[in-house]
């Protein structure tokens, strides 16, 4: 990878991705793009450009004018907000992901790396250590977007041969960026609420168990699999995870620190969505192909984002 070219750059992802890719790489060679304004520190890292991953003009614009061989696409509409609005997250995450591969195809770009997720599973997959190979049944247009792309990005390897790489991402927690529409954004809210002393109102119920997995570990999955050599890779799409954790789990690291933390529980539409994931992910593969290993667990990832919320909350 030499010229980097990142779609939904200002997303939760995103965001914290060009960043690492601007120190590796060069700003002068990662252009970041996104619909979304960018933050300060996103152009500092960054050569950043407007673009609407539905507008396969621009991207193939891109792509030729900046001599792009490397595509991280992230662009997406995420789980809650696609049920609330199904067909543009179809839209968005379908026809958005055939216009990137169609340009890498067109283009020769050498690489596509895009995430996936657990919402691909549906509630007929294990709930247990769910493995990479099982039924993809999902009950939300997210899931079905993330099935559906998962089979485009092996058509596109087998029938042109363009190098597609994804990774069933688990529950991401960031302390850097605002929750973006998950399921799984009560994690973050946890963090916050115990930080700003404000009780929670939490919208998953107290044992839901569901995969989760810190955002530099998050990170660190999707530039090892973007890195690893082709001949070390038996699949296109990979499960990964790091913890298993409830939100009473969560609760308790947090009041290990923060003693007084009150969170009750309300759950809503979006406890359905949870309870078709999986509890736990099987990512033996990816750590027998290409070396995946987490860094973080439960206690040291609430250290980390309780300094780091903190950090953003000077009065206190």
């Amino acid at each position: 990878m030499n010229k980097i070219l990142v779609t939904g750059a200002c997303g939760q992802i995103g965001s914290e991705l060009v960043v690492h890719l601007g120190r590796e790489f060069g700003r002068e060679n990662v252009i970041a793009t996104d619909i979304e304004k960018p933050s300060q520190h996103l152009k500092t890292a960054s050569t950043f450009m407007y673009l609407n991953v539905l507008d396969p003009h621009m991207i193939a614009k891109i792509v030729v004018d900046y001599e792009i061989d490397a595509i991280f696409h992230m662009a997406a509409i995420l789980s809650a907000r696609g049920e609330r609005d199904p067909q543009a997250a179809y839209e968005v995450n379908m026809q958005g992901l055939v216009n990137v591969l169609e340009v890498a195809r067109r283009k020769k770009v050498d690489k596509v790396i895009t995430p996936s997720s657990i919402a691909a599973f549906g509630p007929d997959a294990p709930k247990e250590n769910t493995p990479d190979n099982t039924a993809l049944n999902p009950t939300t247009m997210y899931g079905v977007t993330k099935v559906a792309g998962e089979k485009m990005l092996q058509y596109y390897y087998l029938k042109y041969g363009v190098d597609t790489r994804s990774l069933r991402y688990p529950g991401i927690i960031s302390a850097e960026t605002a929750p973006g529409g998950g399921t799984t954004d009560f994690a973050v809210d946890l963090y916050i609420h115990a930080v700003t002393r404000e009780p929670y109102a939490c919208f998953i119920s107290e044992n839901t168990p569901l995969p989760f997995m810190y955002m530099p570990d998050a990170i660190k999955a999707i530039l090892q699999l973007a890195h690893a050599e082709p001949g070390r890779l038996s699949r296109r799409v990979y499960n990964v995870n790091a913890m298993r954790l409830t939100p009473a789990e969560i609760v308790a690291s947090i009041r290990k620190y923060i003693p007084g933390f009150r969170c009750t529980y309300q759950p809503d539409f979006r406890q359905a969505i949870a309870d078709s994931w999986p509890h736990s992910i099987d990512d033996r593969g990816a750590r027998e192909d290409w070396g995946w290993k987490p860094d973080f667990d439960l206690d040291a990832m609430t250290r980390d984002m309780l300094e780091k919320i903190r950090g953003k909350f000077t009065i206190l």
